[in-house]
């Protein structure tokens, strides 16, 4: 490893390396910014520090105390992600917004991950959660355009950012890539068949995950980006079911290069239904990991007056790294946590 590589990222030697990717991000955020204000989208700013960090079983948040005058302390966490402050916001009258917001995320680090990064986000009162999709194509030309390349790059793969994305369902993806009928049989025994590791105490969900993961993320977003959507109900816990068949939600992701770039939804806006799946998230977190998070009920009463919705999560800092040819995402961000 070379003494640049092994100097710290503040260190005069490294700035050479790093200086074009974080002039790509200057210049992707100026364009993002102005591709949302063209549209009349709101920006707002979401509060840090929140009651709860999010109730998803595998995200893990940074906690922390707030103290009163007299010393009295309430726990409270560095949030996972805006989306429920959003969420007031559109009860409360927003119609539509945007946000590039600081978030954090603990046990988080790697090339694609970084403990404190940026999360776009957007909301649209009324819309199909298939616009998203639109927005989202939208978005990847937006950024490459900024950037100057005609390329979406990461290690050996690369994408179109102007080509329409393929869109494919869950099950569709993990026939094709997998060989597994994700609604037909038994999911763990079909992934033991392909090779894929299942331990005696997995769920549904992790065995899921693992084939997810394993098996069909490697493949998607090659040559152009991949939609990839209808989720199982079961892994989408923020999202409302698909009407007329209730195994799948709302819920898409987009992919370029095999990276997971965005998380969107057709909005859930049953409070009582939300609590539930929260309930089922936390009790598992709290096997998993021995903890879990408390229920924000000043959301859940939110939920219950938010008009119908799609919103949108987009990881800002892996659209840049791909957009730029970045390898890493400390690459991308001005100043990474050391």
């Amino acid at each position: 490893m070379s003494d640049i590589a092994e100097s710290p990222w503040w260190s005069p030697e490294r700035r050479a390396d790093r200086l074009p990717f974080l002039e790509a991000r200057g210049r992707i955020t100026r364009a993002v910014r102005g591709w949302f204000d063209g549209r009349g989208f709101a920006e707002v700013e979401t509060a840090a520090l929140q009651i709860s960090p999010g109730n998803e079983a595998h995200l893990h948040a940074f906690a922390t105390e707030a103290l009163t005058t007299a010393g009295e302390g309430q726990a409270m966490y560095l949030h996972t992600s805006p989306e429920f402050a959003c969420k007031k916001l559109l009860a409360s009258g927003e119609r539509e917004i945007f946000t590039l917001a600081k978030v954090w995320r603990n046990r988080e680090r790697g090339p694609l991950h970084h403990p404190e990064f940026t999360m776009l986000e957007w909301y649209r009162t009324g819309a199909a959660h298939e616009v998203l999709m639109e927005d989202c194509a939208t978005l990847l030309a937006v950024a490459a355009e900024a950037a100057g390349t005609g390329r979406l790059r990461w290690r050996e793969r690369e994408a179109d950012p102007f080509a329409e994305p393929e869109r494919l369902t869950v099950a569709q993806a993990f026939e094709r890539y997998a060989g597994v009928d994700l609604f037909g049989g038994d999911l763990a025994a079909q992934a033991r068949a392909r090779g894929i590791r299942v331990a005696t105490d997995d769920t549904w969900a992790d065995v899921f995950s693992r084939i997810l993961v394993e098996k069909v993320e490697p493949n998607l977003g090659q040559g152009r980006a991949t939609i990839l959507c209808e989720y199982p109900a079961s892994e989408a816990a923020l999202a409302r079911p698909k009407p007329g068949d209730p195994r799948v939600a709302e819920r898409f992701e987009l992919y370029a290069c095999g990276v997971e770039l965005a998380n969107c939804f057709g909005e859930l806006t049953d409070p009582v239904e939300q609590r539930a799946r929260f309930e089922i998230e936390m009790a598992e977190k709290a096997r998993l990991y021995g903890e879990r998070y408390p229920i924000d009920e000043d959301f859940l009463a939110a939920l219950a007056i938010m008009p119908p919705a799609s919103g949108g999560a987009m990881g800002f800092d892996r659209l840049v790294m791909l957009a730029a040819g970045a390898q890493r995402i400390d690459q991308v961000l001005w100043t990474p946590v050391a």
